[in-house]
């Protein structure tokens, strides 16, 4: 039983990415009338979401008490300000990482972006072994240098390539490559600092979302008054959300962060 609940959530796992890479990529290149909803807010609201979410499974793991929800709330957040300090450093590191996952898939095609992100398994990997010590055998080294190769080869040029520069232009390409280039190596540091934050102390992981997702969002509202503060002023925050956007956001927030 166990191991078909584990084929079954791999493959939920598998269908929620995939599906959230190709609804992202459809929402930003998608043309209609009136502005195009900023990705800014985007990353806004689906921490908010995912806080929500936590609270709700921190309070059935209360048994549905609202009294010990709050005492949990409470003794493991606003009594240990140090221990939710910690997390700021990965939050503000997600959140660089959100927000770049939206300029590289409004600058390449699904499947470049597809491939090239794995390259966080192989910056995932080269933190482990730096922080946490961790140590690769032969064919986890060599599984690494196979991803390496295709990824070379997806970004190779090609006959199909030129035939869509009239979509996207070299310097757009440039652009959203750097983006999940970055994104790759804020994924890796920030899941293994996560990890290695995890490992040292007793507190559920759950709490440990809701204290990233409390720095995400404050980080997440700074870089919405920076860079589109003016267009909030002047259409909404959330302008140009329709359904297609909402399911992007909750895509999103099914990506919280566990390790076991």
């Amino acid at each position: 039983m166990s191991a078909n609940l584990k084929y079954l959530s791999l493959g939920i796992l598998v269908f929620q990415t995939t599906s959230l890479v190709l609804t992202m990529r459809y929402s930003r290149t998608l043309k209609e009338e009136g502005p195009r909803y900023l990705s800014s807010t985007a990353v806004v609201v689906a921490e908010l979401l995912k806080i929500m979410a936590c609270i709700l499974l921190v309070y059935k793991d209360s048994k549905c008490s609202l009294r010990a929800l709050n005492r949990i709330l409470h003794d493991e957040i606003l009594n240990k300000p140090m221990e939710t300090l910690k997390l700021a450093i990965p939050s503000g590191i997600y959140t660089l990482q959100n927000n770049l996952l939206y300029v590289a898939l409004s600058n390449l095609d699904a499947a470049t972006y597809q491939v090239t992100y794995q390259l966080k398994i192989l910056t995932t990997a080269l933190f482990s072994v730096s922080m946490l010590s961790k140590k690769l055998g032969v064919y986890q080294w060599l599984s690494l240098v196979i991803l390496m190769t295709g990824v070379a080869f997806v970004q190779w040029p090609s006959d199909s390539q030129e035939l869509d520069s009239k979509e996207l232009s070299a310097g757009s390409q440039f652009v959203g490559l750097m983006a999940v280039l970055t994104a790759c190596f804020s994924s890796g540091f920030a899941g293994v600092y996560f990890e290695k934050i995890l490992k040292e102390t007793k507190q559920s992981v759950w709490i440990r979302n809701i204290q990233l997702g409390f720095f995400g969002s404050i980080f997440g509202l700074m870089g919405v008054y920076i860079y589109d503060g003016e267009l909030v002023s002047k259409n909404g925050f959330f302008q140009g959300y329709n359904r297609l956007t909402w399911i992007v956001v909750v895509l999103q927030v099914k990506h919280l962060k566990f390790y076991i």
